[in-house]
Order: C-alpha cells, then structure tokens, then sequence
C-alpha cells in the first residue's frame, strides 16, 4: 500500500499522480510539482489517501508552493496570455491558415512554445521572427494533430464528460474500427467519433472488457430460457452485464446474463438442491 495525491495545472485540466511524501495538503492547496524546468505550480484535485495497490516510481510532492512561487506562476500565466494574443495577431497580419491551440512559456530560458493547427504544411519562419521581436523572447513553433488539439483544449465528449485525452490519458494509441464491431456499436462515423475527429480513444482501453464479458455472454441469436420464459439473445449491454431478449411468447426482457447463462443456472441448481437436502 501506498500514499497518492492528484494535482491539475489547469482547472479541469489533466490529473497527475504524485507521491505527497511528509507533506498533506487539502483539496485546493497549490502545491509544488518537480518537472524537467523545475518544480511548478499546481492545485491538488485529490488529497493524499491509501491506495490498495503498490505504487512505485511516482514524483514526490515538494511541498506547499510560497508567496514566491505564486508570484512567479502569476507572472508566467500572463505572459503565455500576453503570447497567445500577439501571436494569434501576427498570424492574422501573415494572412497564414494557422490556428494557435495553446502556449507554454519558459521563464527560466526565456521560451515561448506556440503549439497550432493547419490543414498543411506552413511557412513560418517570417512570423518566427517577427513573433520574437514582438513578445521579446526565444520563440518555437509546433505543428500538432488533430487528437492533440483535443487534448490540449479540452472539451466534452459524446458521453458527457470530460475528454479522456484531457483528463487521464497520458499517450494515444491505435484505434481500429474492429474494436468498434467487437463492442455491438454501430460502424457509424458519427457514432464512433470523439471532439477529434478520430475514432473514440475508449474504444482501445474498453476493448479488453466487452472482449472478456463477450466470452461468457451468450452469443446474440443464442437461444436462452429466462425468468420470463424462453427467447432469443438480440442485445447484449456489457456495462450493466445484461442481455437482451425476445421471448418465444411476444415482447422483450432485460435479464442479468447470469440468469441466461447455462452453466450459472446449473452450478445454482446444484449447490441450492444440495442445500435442501
């Protein structure tokens, strides 16, 4: 067992695991996270508290953030929206089909790291040094896709919360579309696909589940005995573990797949009559 605490650097922002050492700061308290510029400022989302399983390897808080360290996250947070405003301007002076998703500034190199979106390849280097010469630092532009424009601003997926990508996902991996066949969805791009354009990240960390339930459901067309009667599988809903089905008699029932599945209902016959016995 382990101690574990989250913290966010933006509200709503994605959540990282830190190990809060001695230290035991409440919901809301800025605190300070070692990176590879150094410790940063971020709000802990999730106080310290056991977790069941051995966690190794995790940062380790560096403790409540002072009045200096506020200070400068302040200073840093108007920068980068000071960088935001005059590069989305130089972009509209260039009359270049870029669109600036976020920005990273690092004080301690002087930095700016404008990250954009474009339907193809751009010719920056003019707006490169004029955006230098305007904010007067270090300037460094990158091209991102479309499942990184999601990730970095954010937004609500089709299931109502927040995006996966923005959240809690650290890297994106491949999606097929036989993930999808293999979860009953429908193979309809309006169906299947998140803020980003691009099939579901859920699809891939989800797939191993309906993958093992599907192994022990029964099949959709099997024929099955019910609480209601007899019928045929026509449905199956992984998350809430039930089938459903269309009764020989008319109608439909939603069934635990427990109730329908042949071995469960023998291995309940057996130990109940031995029970009674």
């Amino acid at each position: 067992m382990g101690m574990v605490m989250a913290v966010s650097f933006t509200r709503y922002g994605r959540l990282y695991y830190l190990d809060p050492g001695p230290h035991s700061p409440r919901v809301g308290d800025k605190v300070l996270v070692p990176t590879d510029a150094g410790p940063e400022v971020a709000e802990c989302v999730w106080a310290p508290q056991w977790v069941s399983e051995d966690i190794d390897g995790l940062p380790v808080c560096a403790g409540p953030a002072a009045e200096e360290q506020l200070a400068r996250d302040e200073a840093n947070r108007r920068r980068r929206a000071e960088g935001r405003s005059i590069a989305k301007r130089l972009i509209r002076k260039h009359e270049l089909p870029m669109k600036v998703i976020g920005v990273d500034y690092l004080d301690a190199d002087n930095v700016f790291k404008v990250y954009f979106t474009a339907p193809h390849r751009v010719d920056f280097r003019a707006l490169v040094r004029d955006l230098a010469r305007n904010i007067k630092a270090r300037v460094e532009l990158r091209q991102v896709g479309p499942r990184d424009e999601a990730r970095l601003q954010g937004g609500i997926g089709p299931c109502g919360r927040d995006l996966c990508c923005a959240t809690f996902l650290k890297d994106f991996e491949p999606v097929s579309v036989r993930m999808a066949k293999e979860q009953d969805l429908p193979v309809n791009p309006l169906r299947i696909a998140g803020a980003c354009g691009r099939l579901m990240c859920c699809l891939k960390y989800e797939h191993p589940l309906y993958v093992q339930a599907h192994e022990r459901m029964p099949a959709l067309g099997a024929r099955v005995d019910t609480p209601n009667g007899p019928g045929q599988v026509v449905g199956r809903n992984v998350p809430s573990d039930t089938v459903a089905v269309r009764l020989n008699s008319g109608g439909r029932c939603s069934c635990p797949s427990a109730s329908v599945c042949s071995p469960r209902r023998q291995h309940d016959a057996h130990y109940n009559s031995g029970e009674t016995e």
